[in-house]
């Protein structure tokens, strides 16, 4: 008898173990039928069969939640997921789980309610955060909403997901824009006096894509002169949108008589982007140039680097620039940090020196610019660059440009 004792303990700590190895096997079965074979009755069978031997196994039970979810089954995954939460408050999924569900089924106050109960439970929840920001923006809660996603790239700046809804609630919570930026460029050699260039411009986010339009006044060579831009933004896909723009100008020399371009954007995996174009200037000939940039996300960095192409009749021109973010809050909080060579026709300071051969010569720029965004629809903006431009073969001179911005969404 003194070994009968003993030997139960063993006899029911081996049963446990089988009945434990048991639950995690199905539930094992259960993704794999969910996931892979995409078999959510199969799914829910060997969830609910797990259960029974395991009752109170959260993950199975958050996970049977949201399979009924899937289901379209809402008040059977409201009880699996208030069950977790009323056995164990401070787990995260239940809440996610649930308020996702009525975030999906168009009750966003209800789900408004289920993460602020989750987020006095979990207080750090990136996840309950991040949907949080979603339930305020369906709910045209915009500036709680930009609050929050900020509040979460703040902590996490390379979360692109919060990154891309920071941008849609700017969107949604203002559908116009007016913005105002001016530029003071000053040469030691090339030129004897500065030039000075104001833009004004007026964007409207429509179900297309958003329009801009703009009237530029620049003063250079001691002429004064206008141009008047429109540019576009389509939406074609989610992988797709594109760049269209035009401008005219009844000062030739001051700006480029017409002035187009045309790019095509595609989203790709992991938060990789491209581009691939044209850009057109008349003076008194024609001058094309082609264009293409690969943007990425990376952690709080966003990099890009772009060539533009030039064709003549003995060469083609190359230039090349490389484009550096650091996000240091939301989406239009930002530090910035560009290197080129060449000069760009889609930088109106300096595109009309394309009127010339000193394109062709040698030409290195940097600049240094800063972004910041005042309570939610005010953006201010700073720059500040240099560039050593060869103008005359073996002669070169140097160039500073200094420029400020205002940006208003209402």
């Amino acid at each position: 008898m003194k070994y009968s004792i003993p030997l139960l303990f063993i006899f029911l700590f081996c049963i446990t173990g089988v009945k434990a190895q048991s639950a995690d096997d199905l539930f094992a079965q259960a993704r794999k039928a969910a996931f892979d074979e995409s078999n959510y009755p199969k799914a829910i069978a060997l969830s609910k069969t797990a259960l029974q031997g395991s009752p109170d196994y959260a993950d199975i039970r958050v996970f049977l939640g949201r399979l009924y979810t899937w289901s379209k089954k809402p008040d059977s995954a409201r009880l699996a997921f208030n069950e977790v939460i009323t056995k164990q408050p401070k787990y995260e999924d239940a809440y996610v789980g649930l308020g996702y569900l009525e975030y999906w089924n168009d009750n966003s106050e209800k789900a408004l309610t289920v993460v602020n109960n989750g987020l006095k439970n979990v207080p750090t929840s990136e996840p309950l955060k991040l949907l949080k920001a979603k339930v305020l923006n369906d709910l045209k809660r915009w500036q709680e909403a930009d609050e929050v996603v900020s509040e979460v790239l703040k902590n996490n700046p390379s979360l692109t997901e919060a990154r891309s809804l920071a941008s849609r609630i700017k969107e949604n919570s203002a559908k116009n824009k007016v913005s105002l930026s001016y530029d003071y460029i000053y040469f030691d050699k090339q030129f004897n006096d500065p030039w000075h260039l104001v833009s004004v411009d007026y964007g409207r986010q429509t179900k297309y894509g958003s329009i801009i339009g703009r009237v530029n006044y620049a003063n250079r060579f001691n002429t004064n002169g206008y141009q008047f831009e429109l540019d576009m933004y389509p939406r074609i896909s989610n992988t797709f949108y594109a760049y269209v723009s035009g401008g005219v100008s009844n000062t030739v020399g001051v700006f480029p008589k017409y002035r187009g371009g045309f790019s095509l954007y595609a989203n790709l995996p992991l938060s990789f982007e491209a581009e691939a174009g044209f850009r057109f200037l008349h003076f008194s000939d024609n001058t094309w140039i082609y264009t293409a940039s690969v943007s990425k996300y990376y952690k709080s960095f966003w990099f890009n680097f772009r060539t533009y192409l030039t064709p003549s009749t003995n060469a083609v021109s190359q230039s090349y620039a490389l484009t550096t973010r650091y996000y240091f809050g939301g989406v239009d909080d930002y530090f910035s940090l560009a290197l080129g060579t060449g000069l760009s026709p889609d930088d109106n300071q300096s595109n009309v020196l394309l009127n010339s051969s000193t394109y062709r010569l040698k030409s290195n720029n940097i600049s240094l610019g800063y972004r910041k965004s005042i309570k939610t629809f005010n953006v201010l903006t700073l720059k500040v660059g240099y560039d050593n431009q060869e103008y005359l073969k073996d002669t070169k001179g140097n160039q500073l440009d200094f420029g400020i911005g205002y940006l208003r969404r209402f």
